[in-house]
Parts: C-alpha cells; sequence; structure tokens
C-alpha cells in the first residue's frame, strides 16, 4: 500500500498501541516515509518497516525504560504518538470497579503519565505529541459513558498541557477519529446485562458495531497524524471526518439538551 511514497519525514516517532488497528496504519504509514519508529503494544508483534516493542502501557516503569532506550540509541525522540486504548460498552450500574478502574488507567492515565516521561525528550526535539481522542469525547455515547469520559479526558489533557509546553516548541496536537473500521469492535468489553433497559443496550452495541465496520480506514487517521507531524504549527484538534466535523462544529451551536436528545435516540 506505501510502496513508492515519498521519504519526507526523518522523524523518531513512538507509537502505542501499534499491533492493530490505528496505531499500526499510523506506524507503517510513517515507516513508508522515511520516519524511525518505534511501535509499543502489550503482546509481541510482528510491524512492517518499524521496530517492535513489548509494554503494556500502564507500566509506567517499563515504557520509561523504552524511552531511554531509544533516546540512547537514536539521540533523540521527535514524537510519541498516544494511541493505545480499550473499549467496555453497557450500563455504568452494571460495569465493575475493576473494569472501570481499567479503562481509566489504560486511555487516560497511561496517556498522561507517558505524556509526562516523554516532555523532557519532546522539550529538547522540540518535537510533537500526538494524543488519540475521538469523537465521542465532545459528544457523549449511551452506553459508552466511560469510554466517552476517558476521550473527554484526552481532549482537555490535551488543550492544558499545549499551554504548558508550547513556550519550549513542543507542538500537542489530540485527533479525534469517529466510527473507524479496526479490530477495536471486536475487542471491545460489553458487561451486564439487560435487566431494567429492555434490550436498549443490545440495540445500541449492535448500532455502534454497525457504524464502526462501515466508517473510515485506519490510515484515514494515520494520514492526520502524518499531517500534524509535518506541519511547522499543527492545530490542536484534528477531528477525522467531513461528517463528523459537521457534528462537533454543530454541538457547539445547539442546546446541550437537544444534542443529548438526539444521542440518545441514536444510541439509546
Amino acid at each position: 500500500m506505501f510502496d513508492g511514497m515519498k521519504k519526507e519525514l526523518t522523524k523518531v516517532v513512538i507509537v502505542t498501541g501499534a499491533s492493530s488497528g490505528i496505531g499500526l496504519a499510523t506506524a507503517r504509514r510513517l515507516a513508508a516515509r522515511g520516519c524511525r519508529v518505534y511501535g509499543i503494544a502489550r503482546r509481541p508483534f510482528a510491524g512492517e518497516g518499524f521496530e517492535c516493542l513489548s509494554a503494556d502501557v500502564t507500566d509506567l516503569s517499563a515504557v520509561e525504560k523504552i524511552l531511554e532506550g531509544v533516546y540512547a540509541r537514536e539521540g533523540r525522540i521527535d514524537a510519541v504518538v498516544n494511541n493505545a486504548g480499550m473499549g467496555i460498552a453497557g450500563a455504568v450500574e452494571y460495569a465493575t470497579p475493576e473494569s472501570i478502574q481499567r479503562i481509566f488507567d489504560t486511555n487516560l492515565t497511561a496517556l498522561v503519565k507517558i505524556s509526562s516521561a516523554a516532555m523532557k525528550y519532546l522539550k529538547k526535539s522540540k518535537g510533537n505529541l500526538v494524543n488519540i481522542g475521538s469523537v465521542a469525547g465532545g459528544l457523549p455515547i449511551p452506553f459508552q459513558a466511560c469510554y466517552s469520559a476517558t476521550k473527554a479526558g484526552v481532549l482537555n489533557f490535551s488543550l492544558a498541557l499545549d499551554g504548558e509546553v508550547r513556550r519550549f516548541g513542543v507542538k500537542v496536537t489530540c485527533i479525534q477519529p469517529g466510527d473507524t473500521k479496526t479490530g477495536f469492535t471486536a475487542a471491545r468489553v460489553i458487561e451486564g446485562g439487560e435487566a431494567d433497559y429492555g434490550g436498549r443496550i443490545g440495540k445500541s452495541v449492535k448500532r455502534m458495531e454497525h457504524d464502526e465496520q462501515n466508517g473510515k480506514s485506519p490510515d484515514s487517521v494515520a494520514k492526520a497524524v502524518q499531517k500534524a507531524l509535518k506541519k511547522r504549527r499543527p492545530p490542536l484538534k484534528i477531528t477525522v471526518g467531513g461528517q463528523y466535523k459537521f457534528f462537533i462544529g454543530l454541538q457547539k451551536l445547539l442546546p446541550t439538551r437537544f444534542v443529548n436528545f438526539i444521542l440518545r435516540k441514536l444510541y439509546a
């Protein structure tokens, strides 16, 4: 797919969650464009044109060792792409404390910790921090309340962090994909039964899965990452997909109650 691509980037880049989906597409695209890419995933995996490293992103000491090793080897780290994440669907009342902790640890807390650990390297290179959020961070989805909350956190963390580090030349970008066709759909954890919900949870999950499997290619998100790394002043926030840009823009104009009514009709 990437044969004949112009080698236009020469950055040293770390991508988390690089074994599949958006992370794999991003690692492959950046490597094909000339970057030295180090992909991180929980389990050993084989990449294409980039080096694969195993670590759980919630294990900060393991990730710090990778950062130190890459810096010692390359002499710099130009970009970190925080992509690793997970999903939980179902009613909040059925979510176990363990699963709630796990999704916040993976999607948000680990991202914040990795960003903190990487900052000393990115300040030296005046590099890029790219955080993969979600349209669900701005348009929270019923029966994906915890996932939506973590992605709202990713966006707000990214915006706040920009205010701290821009003076050092570090560029922070939050990319918000809409429905994307990846293995994330099959990997989503669905907790609890229907009980009082009268089949609404099952219908909601079915709608989510249909939209995702008919969604955009993960390479559309990888292209957005690539463009952010190319720009001298990348946007703080990039929404992937014209229809999602429209929905996010519309959300700012309409009353919150009405937006929630539409989301409830679609997903609840």
